[in-house]
């Protein structure tokens, strides 16, 4: 003690620091395992059934070295280019503040692209992405969990019969649970698809050793030989061989919720060799054993006495792969409310300390009955596959639009940088989409039915929101008027009146209506509108705006990120500037609740115009959305003609 006090050097700072950093390395590290847990588990049971339908699919190829080599060679280089290259090392640099998905890139966009030439363009081409990932959400539960419980048939083929109705099974529960909340549940995805990744890695080890000669599939020479010398199976197999890259846009869609560090690393030096080594233990055993192991390849990895355990295993990655694609449905359809492409639906947090843990019955409803039908229908993995890949490709293919757009408008790269780089991303996007569009006669055509009419419903309710904000702004009085011509003709009583309104400007119709009806206007009036910005988060200190009008009227204006769910009377705790605090025993919340009139100059067709009318009677009422107190709400009725 004496000695080092004699040194006259205080060690204590370097020793915090030491501290910070293992604990920093510690927050590292759980980012790294919970991110394989979550992110990784769509593009992980890949093994179960992609190599397999390269050979054995719609389009039979040839069982041989070359067309092995080539398969895998394929393999790893879409991997390099797709996943490695185009998201983890360029788009997932596109964030909107930490988040990713195609909508907060479009948002992104949008945001800093005013010409509205671009806008309209790049905002179709964003919502038919999102539109897309509803096909992919419903395909992917049923294709992961079936694929997985068919190792049951390889363990013993008298238990074939039992895969239909355990895969059904296994699937309703895992719909079941998603209203009960995933956040315990969740804690135990990272550590068993570190199990499953090392497990499949040293299934595919062993067999590599037995036959290192499939090492060579890391050489593009294959890939390249393998298109010159049969160039239409080959096409054709890109088909099949795009389905070891599905789940690569969940590393970009799931960034704000690990970081972009924590999935870099994971996929890097953790994830990408064991489905290589996987892979190519695969090639290796078809190389031995030629098509008695075609089957299943996967599953023909293990010894006989470990397949039934490698069934558990790989039926857990594909529950933890589709409670990842279920929870992304869920916030998707979030983020489309809050930037106004869905009508108001019922959302219940399921996590007191995780605001992006959500819950939607309606999706989560909906999403279960297709996933059973889709089972039920195809009734094998190899049927479903066929379906499979469309909706993947055709959103990895948007998402080379909108990277074009951020490369040369946002980020301003110049051309000789960027044109060869989106020239390698094109043609490899082109070629896998044009390859799975062969697949639309066989169950391709179900993601696309299901795109196109998303996309028609979310393209619906935008132009028939705006058709009705238009409505009632051009028949909305002046502010400065109606408070000059009110104030002092009407009755004023005790309290705070809340009017909602949609539009920033004029008199709300449920206002005029209370006074035409009830002849009182309340000592305080504010006027409140509610604005979902195109960022994520709004900061506490600046989601307020206030406008003192005069006579008791205020404007008041709330801002929220499009992750962020309104909560009006929390946020008006916060309120200051207008008179005395807000108490909710004595403040009225006044709402409008539009119908709709048939238009003699229709804003948009009849066929629309009933979607978009249907649309507006089921959405959840502003009172549950906004979280106001039930018993403080007034509903007012107005007409409108659109």
């Amino acid at each position: 003690m004496a000695d080092h006090m004699a040194s006259g050097v205080d060690h204590s700072g370097d020793e915090s620091a030491e501290e910070h950093g293992h604990a920093r390395q510690k927050a590292t590290l759980k980012l790294v395992v919970g991110a394989v847990g979550i992110v990784f588990g769509d593009i992980g049971t890949s093994p179960l059934y992609a190599f397999r339908e390269t050979f054995a699919g719609h389009h039979h190829l040839a069982l041989d070295p070359a067309h092995i080599l080539g398969v895998i060679s394929l393999m790893f280089w879409s991997m390099m280019l797709v996943v490695t290259l185009k998201y983890v090392t360029i788009i997932m640099r596109a964030d909107n503040k930490g988040e990713g998905g195609s909508l907060a890139l479009l948002a992104l966009i949008n945001g800093q692209t005013k010409t509205q030439r671009w806008s309209r363009g790049i905002v179709l081409l964003g919502v038919f992405a999102t539109s897309l990932f509803y096909g992919d959400s419903m395909i992917t539960p049923a294709v992961s969990v079936l694929s997985a419980v068919e190792g049951l048939a390889v363990y013993n083929s008298q238990l074939a019969p039992a895969i239909l109705p355990a895969a059904v099974v296994i699937l309703l529960g895992l719909f079941w649970i998603q209203g009960l909340g995933t956040n315990r549940v969740a804690a135990f995805f990272g550590p068993i698809m570190l199990v499953y990744f090392v497990t499949i890695a040293a299934l595919g080890v062993i067999s590599i050793i037995e036959t290192p000669g499939i090492l060579y599939a890391f050489n593009p020479y294959w890939a390249v030989m393998f298109f010159l010398t049969d160039p239409l199976p080959a096409f054709l197999a890109l088909g099949a061989v795009v389905l070891a890259v599905t789940g690569a846009e969940a590393l970009y869609a799931d960034m704000g919720h690990f970081g972009r560090s924590p999935i870099r690393v994971s996929w890097l030096f953790f994830v990408l060799p064991a489905l290589m080594m996987n892979y190519m233990g695969q090639g290796a055993l078809l190389f031995r054993e030629g098509a008695a192991a075609l089957h299943s390849p996967f599953y023909h990895l293990a010894p006989q006495w470990a397949q039934l355990p490698l069934v558990g295993l790989a039926t857990l990655a594909a529950i933890i792969a589709s409670q990842a694609v279920i929870s992304g449905a869920f916030s998707v359809t979030q983020q489309a409310i809050q930037l106004g492409f869905m009508p108001r639906l019922r959302i219940a947090h399921t996590s007191a300390s995780t605001a992006g843990q959500i819950y939607i019955p309606m999706i989560n409803w909906g999403l279960m009955v297709m996933v059973i039908l889709l089972v039920l229908v195809f009734q094998t993995s190899s049927n479903l596959t066929a379906a499979y890949g469309i909706a993947v490709t055709g959103a990895m293919f948007i998402d080379n639009l909108l990277l074009t757009v951020l490369l040369y408008r946002l980020w301003k790269w110049r051309w000789y940088y960027s044109a060869p780089l989106l020239a390698v991303f094109f043609t490899v996007d082109g070629a896998y989409l044009a390859a799975n569009f062969t697949k639309v006669p066989d169950g391709g055509w179900f993601p696309l039915l299901i795109g196109f009419v998303v996309f028609t419903l979310l393209t619906t309710w935008s132009r028939g929101r705006r058709l009705v904000q238009d409505r009632l702004r051009e028949g909305a009085m002046p502010i400065p008027v109606f408070v000059a011509s009110a104030a002092n003709s009407a009755v004023r009583v005790p309290g705070t009146a809340v009017f909602m309104t949609s539009t920033s400007n004029g008199v709300p119709h449920a206002l005029l209506h209370n006074l035409k009806h009830n002849k009182v206007l309340h000592e305080r009036v504010i006027l409140l509108t509610v604005k979902i910005r195109d960022v994520p988060v709004v900061e506490e200190d600046g989601r307020c705006k206030l406008e003192d009008l005069g006579k008791g009227f205020f404007r008041l204006v709330l801002e929220y990120g499009f992750m962020q769910e309104p909560d009006v009377p929390a946020a008006l705790k916060n309120v200051t500037g207008c008179g005395q605090a807000f108490r909710m025993i004595e403040t009225s919340f006044f709402l409008a609740r539009q119908t709709l009139l048939p238009s003699a100059k229709p804003g948009m067709p009849l066929w629309r115009e009933k979607i978009f009318a249907w649309m507006l009677r089921n959405a959840e009422s502003a009172m549950e959305f906004f979280r106001l107190p039930t018993n403080r709400v007034v509903e007012l009725g107005s007409q409108v003609e659109i």
